[in-house]
C-alpha cells in the first residue's frame, strides 16, 4: 500500500501527536479521520481483490491443463500477496512440472526439508521421491552392500515339545449357550360363578 505526499504528512502529524501528546487542532483531527477512512476503504478493496483473485485461481485450476499459462500467472500473483498454496495447487503444479514455470513455482511452494530430516526420506513411510527437494541420485551402478554376518545360533537347551492336540472338538457357541424354549403361558382361570343370593 503506497501513501501519497498529503497522506504521509497527515500520518507524520498523527504519529507526532501520539508520541508527544498535545492539544490537536480541529483540522488535524479531521485529517486523521479522513486518513483512517481511506485506509479502511483500501483494506476493504484489497480484500475484494483477493477474493476475486482466489476465485479466478480456482476457476483456472479446474480447467487445467488447457489454462496452464493463465493459472501459473495467477498463482504467481497470489503467492506475491502471501497466499499459501493448497494441496490442489501442489497437485496441479506436480502435473504441470514439465513446464519450467510450473517447476519453479513448485520449488517455491514446497518448504525445504531440514538437513536432519533428509535421512528419513529413505526410510519406509517417508515422503515419496517426487515430494522431496533432494536431487535425483546419479545413474551410476550401485555397489552391493556388504553381507551381514550370520546370526549366531541359539545355545542348545531343553527341546520344546508341541502342545498336545485336544482329544475332543472345540464346542460351538450353540453348544455352550443352548437356547431355552419359551414356556407356554398358564391357562386362563375358569370364570367363577357368582353365589346365588
Amino acid at each position: 500500500m503506497a501513501f501519497g505526499v498529503e497522506e504521509l504528512r497527515v500520518l507524520r502529524r498523527a504519529l507526532a501527536l501520539a508520541l508527544h501528546p498535545s492539544p490537536a487542532s480541529a483540522e488535524d483531527v479531521q485529517d486523521c479521520l479522513r486518513l483512517a477512512e481511506s485506509l479502511d476503504e483500501a483494506m476493504r478493496e484489497g480484500a475484494r481483490m483477493r477474493a476475486f483473485l482466489m476465485a479466478d485461481l480456482a476457476r483456472y485450476r479446474a480447467a487445467l491443463p488447457g489454462t496452464a499459462a493463465g493459472y501459473l500467472t495467477l498463482l504467481e500473483e497470489a503467492l506475491g500477496t502471501g497466499y499459501t498454496p493448497t494441496a490442489d495447487d501442489l497437485a496441479a503444479l506436480q502435473n504441470l512440472r514439465g513446464n519450467p514455470t510450473a517447476a519453479a513455482l513448485l520449488r517455491r511452494c514446497r518448504p525445504p526439508i531440514p538437513a536432519s530430516r533428509t535421512r528419513l526420506q529413505a526410510l519406509p513411510g517417508g515422503l515419496p521421491a517426487q515430494a522431496s527437494n533432494a536431487p535425483e541420485p546419479s545413474k551410476q551402478p550401485r555397489k552391493k552392500p556388504a553381507e551381514k554376518p550370520a546370526a549366531p545360533k541359539p545355545a542348545p537347551g531343553p527341546e520344546r515339545t508341541p502342545a498336545p492336540k485336544p482329544t475332543r472338538p472345540i464346542p460351538t457357541p450353540g453348544e455352550v449357550f443352548p437356547r431355552r424354549k419359551p414356556t407356554p403361558p398358564p391357562p386362563p382361570n375358569p370364570p367363577q360363578q357368582l353365589a346365588a343370593g
